[in-house]
């Protein structure tokens, strides 16, 4: 064999030995059989200056260095493709015997557990469950609730105003009005939902809510019936015994009006950390509606009377979960909703 040919071949086996990567198999394969920088391919060009009678016998003994090269590179491929498939095969073996790791199941928002527990007491008294807009007119919004132009209600300071006559709603009062149009009395219906105001986010306070609404319409009801309502409600939601108790207050969709506080389930009424000391905890507003009420929605409020409550969904589950912060309700924090499950 040529001399330069034989250093080459040497040259190449002792650069193969030291191949320890594809992409080092890559490069050789380049240095040495790349068509147009390659050096068997430059030793192929050194066939014009071989004397005529001995081309014949170079150009053979290119071929086979060329050969070799190819079925050595060809032989380290195949040993880095075996090699790259076992460590692909241990890398995803899997362990049939060892046990199997059960998916993490989703599960109701607390929210939506409470408001459920409250639907269902509710179903049971006789109610149904209404819903409507979360935007709404001006005249759902305030004028059919006797919330006249110029009260602080209105203001933009207090509503999330869309435009002009368009609000999103700072209260579920607006279903009983939809409901009232489209429904005769008697009528006794829920509606739960968002409602939305400007207030700067606190431990108690949030722009967005969710309130649930009472409204009861038939003839001859009294304050008796709102009471003896919210009274079984208290006792189905927080167990028997518990006593309610009305303070006079002012809303200006009913007349008269009251607030309405029930005895306290943690310490029966002695004072603790959940009801403050005080004995009692707050329920909602609530009161007779209010007859140009039931004037706006063409209802004669001489034949027909009725009673209405607004109760604080977030404030409920607050105080029925032991949660200090209602923001935590809505920050989807996982570690703080897994407790709930």
């Amino acid at each position: 064999m040529d001399e330069k040919l034989n250093n080459l071949r040497l040259r190449f086996l002792e650069e193969a030995s030291t191949v320890a990567s594809a992409d080092q198999l890559t490069a050789l394969r380049d240095k040495y059989l790349g068509r147009k920088a390659g050096l068997i391919a430059a030793e192929k060009k050194r066939v014009g200056s071989i004397p005529a009678e001995q081309r014949a016998a170079f150009g053979q003994q290119v071929n086979q260095l060329a050969g070799e090269v190819e079925s050595e590179l060809t032989k380290l491929g195949e040993r880095f493709a075996s090699q790259a498939e076992s460590e692909a095969l241990e890398r995803e073996r899997i362990d049939i015997t060892l046990p199997g790791t059960r998916p993490r199941q989703g599960h109701l928002h607390p929210i939506t557990l409470l408001r459920q527990k409250i639907e269902d007491i509710f179903v049971s008294m006789g109610y149904s469950v209404e819903d409507g807009p979360e935007i709404e007119t001006g005249f759902y919004n305030f004028d059919a609730l006797n919330i006249p132009v110029g009260h602080p209600a209105r203001d933009s300071a207090d509503t999330f105003y869309v435009n002009a006559d368009l609000a999103l709603r700072s209260q579920t009062s607006t279903v009983q009005i939809h409901t009232m149009q489209r429904t005769r009395p008697p009528l006794r219906v829920i509606a739960p939902g968002r409602v939305f105001r400007r207030d700067t986010p606190d431990a108690t306070h949030n722009p967005m809510f969710f309130q649930l609404e009472g409204l009861n319409v038939d003839r001859n009801i009294t304050l008796g019936d709102l009471k003896g309502t919210l009274q079984r409600f208290v006792e189905l939601m927080y167990g028997p015994g518990l006593v309610t108790r009305f303070r006079p207050s002012y809303f200006p969709f009913t007349e008269p009006s009251a607030e309405v506080d029930f005895q306290c389930y943690v310490c029966a009424g002695s004072g603790c950390r959940v009801c403050k000391g005080s004995g009692w905890i707050e329920l909602g507003g609530s009161g007779l509606v209010h007859p140009k009420v039931l004037e706006a929605v063409d209802i004669d409020p001489e034949e027909f009377s009725g009673f209405a409550f607004g109760l604080g969904i977030d404030r409920m589950a607050g105080r029925m979960y032991d949660i200090d912060d209602i923001r935590l309700l809505f920050e989807n924090d996982v570690r703080f909703l897994e407790q709930f499950v």
